[in-house]
């Protein structure tokens, strides 16, 4: 049992609404089933032509709003629709007038026993629902309270579904984003979209506020997907942004401007002081450090933030500042025969060390040729009057990806494995990774531009959340998969991924949404259980369609392909490429060069010997 709280201002207007044949002919006749006296009191008479006469009815729910003795409401008329699910029986209209009842007294708008409370009716027109209207102003003189009255109507629809073994509902724990108005779905319909842009603005936002590790990149990401954004500053501190607004540039009002949503039009958790808990952990620990990465990895995430800061500064000073702005260890080299000048540098990531503990570092020219001091001394004076150039878009190599989608993989196992443990000892302790999954979902969901993976992102995004918008207490599997969405977001260029590794990192997310659903299962969330096995379900189909996409490797072939993709990430980063390979192009994977045949079983390929 659902109920619908709106606030107008003409109870006439409305009475006359529910008392006509509707906008589809959908209202058959309508009729009082309770009110805040004897409904056959109430019921309005009927005029020749069978059209009820509501001058009297509507008289008296306005007599209280002349009476009021402070200041009146602007909009003084408080109209609630509740409504029955498809498959519940159908209820008598004493049933329905003690639903009525049962809603005015827990709003305490007209409490049980309290005569002076304000005066309301209840009109059934249908089997289904019910429309609750009153006006807001106790027959004392006295002004109702209406705070929180939406969590109030729906604990009593709560109270009603016991009453009658009606079909149980989620409670009002601000879980679930918040929907689409009829206008909106309306409107969406005439213009041909395939969504509300309140749904997709939702997804960008979460898109965006997953794959950034900072406030700026996060509104970054949103421009670079095309998302209008409007920033609110401190009235008492201008420099200080206190909020954002997004909007698309097709939606727009009557008069051509665009239409806005704050974060927390969206969801609960996407204001904007909810995301920088987010981005910024306890004590600065960086969540995307090097700890949990593997080598190969570590390499591509400092070759993306090196040629992302060397493509926005503008000299030495401003990249090795961004460098450091983005949580990278840096290291300058000086000339032995001149200390004051600079000659190269070194980068590594926190917690990135050697098999003795040692931290280990990685120069420019390890990373790309194109990324030595001197080749970026080279192009940023050849830019432009100084200005930075934007340059080819990042990409990692294929070994890279694959190595990135193995991490993420097992970073899902062992969140999965975490909150299947917590589910049967203490469920508290998993909120934080069922909520840093979404992340996962939402950011693998555009890396893999997987259309169902959206769907499932999209689903599960109710199973994240905690209950009334509380931020959950950080933990290291929610770090984990927080690192694990930021690295996902940085292979989200290339364009078809058909690899085995695919199908094992979606299988691995089913898994990770099919363990909040048990979670979420044992604290007694019906809606979120629902919403996490739904996703499982998707992501169960996107496996299977991956897994028929993927290439199928000929007879023993398999061995040595798994074997050059272990020892080609490492290899071909520092294999020599363009002056400005690092800036303008990816590096691209060596091409074998056929030998002759000689007659004999090929051999094996040579690994590659440590590097001095």
């Amino acid at each position: 049992m659902i109920g619908k709280v709106l606030r107008g201002t003409n109870a006439g207007g409305l009475l006359r609404y529910l008392y006509g044949p509707g906008r589809a002919n959908e209202h058959t006749d309508p009729h009082l089933v309770a009110g805040f006296a004897d409904p056959a009191d109430l019921e309005p008479e009927r005029r020749p032509g069978g059209s009820p006469d509501l001058q009297r009815l509507t008289g008296l729910l306005a007599q209280p709003l002349a009476a009021l003795a402070c200041q009146g409401r602007d909009k003084p008329v408080w109209h609630c629709s509740v409504r029955a699910a498809p498959e519940d029986r159908v209820l008598s209209d004493g049933e329905w007038a003690q639903v009525a009842a049962g809603i005015m007294h827990r709003t305490s708008l007209a409490p049980q026993g309290d005569d002076l409370g304000v005066r309301w009716v209840a009109v059934r027109h249908a089997d289904d629902h019910i429309h609750i209207v009153t006006t807001l102003a106790r027959q004392d003189g006295g002004k109702p309270c209406t705070w929180n009255d939406f969590y109030r109507v729906r604990e009593a629809c709560q109270d009603a579904e016991r009453w009658f073994g009606s079909r149980s509902t989620a409670p009002a724990d601000r879980t679930a984003a918040r929907r689409a108005t009829r206008a909106e779905t309306e409107q969406a319909a005439r213009r041909g979209w395939n969504e509300t842009s309140r749904a997709a603005l939702r997804r960008e936002v979460c898109t965006a506020a997953a794959g950034a590790g900072t406030e700026q990149e996060f509104f970054t990401r949103l421009e670079q997907a095309g998302v209008l954004v409007r920033l609110r500053h401190s009235t008492t501190s201008p420099g200080q942004v206190t909020g954002y607004a997004v909007g698309l540039a097709r939606h727009t009002a009557r008069d051509g401007g665009v239409i806005w949503y704050g974060g927390g039009k969206l969801a609960a958790d996407l204001t904007l002081p909810k995301l920088r808990a987010r981005w910024h952990p306890p004590a600065g620990r960086d969540p995307l450090s090097a700890a949990d990465l593997p080598a190969a990895a570590v390499r591509a995430v400092l070759r993306n933030k090196v040629t992302m800061a060397a493509q926005q500064a503008r000299d030495e000073m401003g990249f090795l500042s961004r460098l450091r702005g983005a949580g990278v260890l840096v290291r300058v080299r000086f000339s032995e025969t001149d200390p004051g000048q600079v000659t190269g540098y070194a980068v590594t990531l926190p917690g990135h060390t050697g098999p003795e503990g040692e931290t280990r570092w990685y120069g420019g020219g390890r990373l790309a040729a194109g990324l030595t001091l001197p080749q970026l001394r080279r192009h940023w004076a050849q830019a432009p009057g100084g200005a930075p150039e934007r340059g080819a878009e990042f990409r990692f190599t294929v070994p890279e990806r694959d190595t990135i989608y193995q991490h993420a993989s097992r970073q899902a196992a062992q969140a999965a494995e975490h909150i299947r443990h917590c589910s049967y000892s203490d469920p508290a302790a998993a909120a934080d990774a069922a909520w840093a999954a979404a992340d996962t979902l939402h950011v693998a969901a555009r890396a893999l531009h997987s259309p169902i993976l959206r769907c499932a992102a999209d689903t599960y995004d109710r199973a994240a959340r905690a209950g009334h918008g509380r931020i959950p207490r950080r933990s290291h599997d929610g770090d984990s998969l927080r690192a694990t969405a930021r690295l996902l977001a940085m292979t989200d260029d290339i364009a078809e991924d058909t690899t085995v590794l695919t199908a094992a990192l979606i299988a691995n997310l089913a898994a990770l949404a099919t363990a909040v659903a048990e979670l979420r299962q044992a604290q007694q969330h019906a809606a979120q259980t629902a919403a996490a096995r739904s996703a499982a379900q998707h992501m169960n189909t996107a496996m299977i369609q991956a897994q028929s996409q993927a290439p199928r490797p000929a007879m023993g072939e398999a061995p040595r392909r798994e074997e050059a993709a272990r020892g080609a990430g490492g290899a071909r980063s520092d294999f020599p490429t363009s002056p400005s390979a690092g800036l303008r192009a990816p590096v691209r994977q060596a091409q074998t060069v056929p030998q002759p045949s000689s007659g004999r079983s090929p051999l094996p390929p040579k690994r590659a010997g440590p590097r001095r």
